[in-house]
């Protein structure tokens, strides 16, 4: 069976099921609760099958800091004045061989949980990522599941040395931890000494509210007083994190979705990637990366099979929705990545961006089409979206920590309002109104399709705006159009970015016949894919393909070469559409 064209879902099983009905502001773990990941049932993970998922991305599993207390458990207590939020960051991991207590029913079998949801999401035919956070890790880091033999980071540094080769952490010799918040008083203080650098860089004892200061910077054998490397022989924390990557790997997990890659030096990648594919074949490694010009770096000698493609098609596609950019700015977002276009992944939301229904976006769901059919159709490579997103989510809550922001907090004890009327508590038929309803089915329809039909999973692209551009029934400034084709199906696909339906003619110049080696003539039963209708359709580069695309809208056409008639055969013929929407003509 052909590999699929990886379609993700991302969900923070913390918020995901969490069925509190009335979580309070700030509030704690007993006042909010928590979603368990034993609440993922086969029904919950059919549900999210069904709308084309290949692949589940489970956020913040591994466990992190949090305010709540699970000493009773032999789980070491985090100091709250280095927690963001009542619930803490995913990002501030404080024991790598650890579930989140937070997400177990029973807190003592939490890895076992944690197995028997991999192993139902199997059963479901999807594969399991989680994250792996390289760069840094909570400042208060202790293992207290790490198997024998293991080291907890920091365990034997030089505290003495700002670096050292053989050291985890970078070292503020001689200066005390002194962020600019409230580090307590007494004997609930927060005291390090000496500081050790925080995780964004920040090399002084001194960072700020917006920096990291949760967390501790890892070193890789990088002097950043010099800028010389050290990794011959190879680092201690090289060797660390390769044991941590095979030991989830172990445990049945498919992928890493890396966190912040660029921050740690490529040559660590280039080392360790391989060695956990050696092992463990078919692991996928997903880097958020945020530099196109180490996108091919980070493939061609790190190893990664896919990359974040945020700051090229994702900044792109915001940039046309919310500021006026023209849509004929897509064209360089394909040319950017030409060549590892296979490898980008593309998306619309996650939990660093904004939702796209939020007032800081588009500030309505029903504008999505557009953006969602380039994002899942323009490549073969992956399209990741972000539980809640299928449902138009506006991320308007202010639940804490993570204040009115357009986000869906990761730092705070939360409920999900339109996720858990959708869930009811694990039935999956919730009360949704009717916006809701219309939208999950709409991208039911796009991500299966991005599968079902090999033109998009596997097929060729070709940009037809080149011949457009001067094209009065085709607007660059909020039309794009272009073609994905493979075997003898050919799909013509066109997107409105604009307020008003228009009635839309593409020219499809010869020069894309011969590269895809097309016949030219009318598919009499040409389909529309998002709609259903079929109807004939002139497939030439002598007369414009003619389609009718909504506001916000989109079609997407299936030509059949072994249909396609000699165009002169078709002008007398009468075109009978077998069933009309607003949708296509």
């Amino acid at each position: 069976m052909p590999t699929p064209k990886p379609i993700i879902y991302q969900l923070l099983p913390r918020l995901f099921t969490n069925y509190c009905d009335a979580p309070t502001v700030g509030g704690t773990l007993a006042q909010n609760g928590s979603g368990k990941l034993n609440d993922i049932t086969p029904t919950v993970l059919e549900a999210i099958r069904d709308l084309g998922t290949t692949h589940v991305w489970y956020t913040g599993v591994i466990e992190h800091t949090h305010d709540a207390d699970y000493s009773r458990y032999g789980i070491a207590p985090h100091n709250p004045h280095v927690v963001k939020g009542r619930a803490g960051s995913p990002y501030a991991i404080c024991d790598y061989y650890d579930i989140d207590p937070d997400l177990a029913v029973n807190v003592p079998a939490r890895l076992a949980e944690f197995d028997a949801l991999v192993k139902r999401t199997h059963d479901a035919g999807m594969k399991v990522i989680i994250d792996f956070v390289p760069n840094h890790v909570a400042r208060q880091y202790y293992s207290d599941a790490k198997p024998s033999g293991i080291e907890d980071f920091g365990q034997g540094d030089n505290h003495d040395m700002f670096f050292t080769p053989s050291n985890n952490f970078y070292y503020l010799t001689r200066q005390q931890f002194a962020p600019h918040i409230d580090l307590g008083s007494g004997p609930g203080a927060y005291v390090e000494f000496p500081a050790k650098a925080s995780g964004n860089d920040c090399f002084t004892a001194f960072p700020g509210q917006n920096d990291w200061y949760d967390t501790v910077k890892l070193n890789y054998g990088v002097d950043y007083g010099n800028g010389s490397h050290h990794f011959d022989p190879v680092p201690d924390t090289w060797l660390k994190m390769l044991h941590i990557l095979r030991y989830w790997a172990a445990r049945g997990v498919d992928g890493f979705r890396c966190d912040m890659v660029h921050m740690v030096p490529l040559e660590f990648w280039h080392w360790a990637i391989p060695q956990v594919k050696d092992k463990f074949p078919g692991t996928i490694f997903i880097a958020e990366i945020y530099d196109v010009g180490l996108y091919r770096p980070f493939i061609e000698y790190g190893g990664f099979d896919y990359l974040y493609d945020k700051v090229n098609l994702y900044d792109t596609l915001r940039a046309v929705e919310t500021q006026n950019h023209s849509a004929a700015t897509l064209t360089n977002c394909w040319q950017t990545v030409e060549g590892i276009a296979p490898n980008m992944l593309n998306f619309l939301e996650n939990h660093d961006e904004q939702r796209f229904a939020s007032t800081f976006y588009a500030g309505d769901a029903s504008r999505v089409l557009p953006s969602l059919v380039v994002s899942t159709m323009m490549s073969t490579g992956p399209m990741m979206i972000y539980f809640g997103q299928e449902l138009g989510e506006p991320g308007a809550d202010a639940e804490g920590f993570s204040g009115h922001d357009g986000r869906t907090t990761i730092f705070d004890y939360w409920s999900v309002a339109s996720v858990r009327r959708w869930l009811n508590r694990g039935k999956c038929n919730g009360p949704l109104t009717e916006q809701e309803s219309e939208l999950r089915a709409l991208y039911r329809r796009v991500l299966r399709l991005a599968n079902a039909e090999e033109a998009i999973a596997k097929g060729s692209f070709f940009d037809l705006m080149y011949v457009n551009y001067e094209n009065p029934a085709l607007n660059p400034h909020r039309h794009y159009a272009f073609l994905r084709h493979e075997g003898d199906t050919t799909l013509v696909v066109t997107v409105n970015f604009g307020d008003s339906d228009s009635e839309i003619a593409v020219n499809i110049p010869r020069h894309a016949f011969n590269v895809l080696d097309l016949p030219e003539g009318c598919d009499p039963e040409a389909v529309e894919l998002l709609s259903g209708v079929s109807a004939p359709k002139a497939f030439c580069s002598t007369e414009p393909f003619r389609t009718t695309v909504p506001a916000h809208g989109a079609t997407v056409w299936k030509i059949s070469s072994a249909r396609i008639e000699p165009l002169r055969k078709q002008t007398a013929t009468k075109v009978k559409t077998r069933k009309t929407n607003k949708n296509s003509k």
